[in-house]
């Protein structure tokens, strides 16, 4: 099945970000000032947020949208089911 993401874009970002906690763990190693680390960890934390979003904004724009313009009602209710609990999943973690 065909994902709605564009899966090298997140792949990068989220490389990226395994870099960011990269740096946080020597920031650790270095000993360094404790609300340093916590802003780059709140940095982390909004980089994944937004790759969370983003996964869901595609998930609605493609997999949500093709299972509704399919006409299959057992599709669409079931891609619905599947939103409304990452929706609350992701609005738990918050």
């Amino acid at each position: 099945m065909k994902h709605g993401y564009d899966k090298a874009a997140l792949t990068k970002r989220l490389h990226r970000i395994e870099g960011q906690v990269r740096g946080i763990e020597r920031m650790v190693e270095d000993d360094r000032y404790c609300i340093d680390i916590l802003t780059q960890v709140a940095a982390v934390n909004t980089a994944l947020e937004s790759l969370a979003f983003k996964v869901l904004d595609d998930h609605v724009s493609h997999c949500v949208a093709d299972a509704v313009a399919s006409g299959d009602r057992n599709a669409a209710a079931q891609k619905t089911e599947e939103l409304l609990a990452a929706v609350q999943r992701f609005a738990r973690t918050r």
